[in-house]
């Protein structure tokens, strides 16, 4: 009799499944009772139905035979619901299964658990929505998982499941698996194909999953990373990545340690801890530490003003009727870009992003690896919107509806404005992000990788005042297998926790 879920990796479960010594049915069982059990509300659909009959008929030949797996709720299951996490689309059910997901199914051979929260349309690095409500850190109750794969960070680290999925498009897989003390890999865009409808715009997502161990997520891109003719930027695969740990040479490779990546500002002890784990991981490997001068703009406004801009599209005519239905950061910001994106915007932000491209591929040049902290600190409260405590403009704009008025009437009086100096919302963006740098500081550490399309890895790198700190490492396009690498040497030297440590569930006395 299974009493609790497995508390290991999820190739270590399959192991034990092969070994007689689990039972994917067991297992099961145990999944479903912790999840009833938990507080963490990680999870916001089940499905005991298909989960039991795949438990049931586990082929344990496969690389995830058997395992209980959560699938993030911004993903496609045919038959389970497609909400984005929005009220808007809280009746919408999915007519098809997103392709890696239906690879993880039938190659993976995972049992199919349920959906894990996220945050609204993948838009915001925290675990607060409408919908679902708060998704809490298993670390220390009250703090955020963070997101935008939150719920399935949260399951992982919180004892769940061994196994979820996720996407990065900013930082949603490595910003999550920083507060929750995981491993969060982001590979070479096009990894992971994002079909059967991959949008050509802003060619910046990248699927993959939330995981306890290196060789997971090795395992992972053997089941999932290969091309898909649907998503013409999907890379080959020769599906040897877990065969291949350990395999590279790390001897004499160039780091650079660049904690605040793109200037933005971390808190307390957070440089402190990336510089003394980035130490020992040279002293562990041999590489060799060189002076980079790293400095990307920060484009975080701009690249949130183009996504948001497609948000618009997909909302279509129930824009802006259903407003209020929307979280109020993604309601404001789709205001925002309705009234600032333009033709003269799409075409600054495509200049910085070229002006970054050539920014990280010169830093390149000089070094292998750049290693930076993951988020600007441990995780924040999980009722908080932002991951800024003092945002005095947002906090402004959500106090009342008067407010809310006066904002889209200031934003109204741009639009039109814009008609006669179609530059101006461009110049106010530029504005904003140098008068009000933490309104852009959310994933800004993360969100360059996504931009210039490299591969990165967050590694769990310790903890601040009891809570997980992330230590995240870039790497050149393709170069994955070295990332994995860096990661295991790290696994290996310093094991981290594969859940988080039971006494730390509890609320904090403080």
């Amino acid at each position: 009799m299974t009493d609790a879920p497995w508390q290991g990796d999820a190739c270590s479960l399959v192991g034990a499944f092969r070994a007689g010594d689990r039972s994917p049915v067991e297992e099961l069982d145990a999944t479903y009772a912790a999840i009833e059990a938990s507080d963490l509300n990680a999870f916001t659909h089940l499905d005991p139905e298909r989960a039991r009959a795949a438990a049931e008929h586990a082929d344990l030949s496969l690389p995830f035979g058997g395992v209980p797996t959560a699938v993030k709720e911004l993903e496609a299951v045919e038959g389970w619901p497609q909400t984005g996490a929005s009220l808007v689309y809280k009746d919408r059910i999915a007519d098809h299964t997103d392709t890696h997901i239906q690879w993880l199914f039938e190659r993976g051979g995972v049992v199919p658990v349920g959906m894990t929260a996220a945050s609204e349309f993948g838009g915001l690095n925290v675990s607060v929505t409408k919908l679902n409500g708060v998704t809490h850190n298993p670390w220390r109750h009250g703090r955020t998982a963070g997101g935008s794969s939150g719920g399935s960070a949260s399951a992982v680290a919180g004892g769940l499941v061994s196994l979820a999925t996720g996407g990065d498009g900013g930082g949603s897989i490595r910003i999550p698996a920083g507060y929750n003390g995981l491993l969060g890999m982001k590979g070479t865009f096009g990894r992971i194909t994002r079909g059967p409808h991959a949008y050509m715009r802003p060619n910046t997502v990248v699927e993959g999953n939330l995981s306890r161990s290196v060789r997971d997520a090795a395992r992972y891109y053997d089941v999932c990373a290969g091309v898909d003719a649907f998503d013409p930027s999907t890379l080959p695969s020769d599906g040897g990545w877990e065969r291949a740990l350990g395999t590279q040479d790390l001897q004499g490779k160039r780091i650079a340690i660049v904690p605040a990546l793109g200037g933005v500002t971390l808190e307390p002890g957070v440089e402190e801890r990336i510089r003394s784990e980035a130490a020992a991981l040279i002293a562990d490997t041999g590489m060799v530490q060189v002076e980079v001068d790293v400095q990307p703009p920060n484009l975080a406004a701009q690249w949130m003003m183009g996504n948001l801009a497609t948000l618009v599209a997909e909302l279509g005519d129930r824009w802006p009727r259903c407003a209020d239905d929307l979280t109020d950061e993604v309601a404001i910001g789709v205001y925002l870009a309705q009234s600032l994106y333009n033709l003269h915007t799409a075409a600054e932000a495509e200049k910085l992003r070229m002006h970054a491209n050539e920014a990280v591929a010169r830093a390149f040049e000089e070094a292998d690896f750049i290693v930076a902290a993951t988020n600007p600190g441990p995780a924040f409260a999980a009722e908080a919107a932002t991951s800024n405590a003092d945002d005095d403009l947002i906090d402004w704009v959500k106090s009342s509806p008067l407010a809310r008025y006066a904002l889209r009437g200031l934003l109204f009086g741009t639009r039109t404005a814009a008609t006669v100096a179609p530059r101006l919302p461009s110049a106010l963006l530029s504005f904003a992000s140098g008068k009000f740098p933490e309104m852009v500081n959310m994933g800004a550490l993360t969100i360059i990788s996504n931009i210039y399309g490299n591969p990165a890895v967050s590694i769990p790198a310790g903890t601040i005042d009891g809570l997980p700190v992330g230590m995240q490492v870039l790497g050149r396009h393709h170069e994955d297998a070295l990332l994995f690498d860096v990661a295991l040497a790290v696994e290996r030297e310093r094991p981290w926790p594969m859940v988080a440590p039971r006494l730390a569930v509890a609320p904090s006395a403080a």
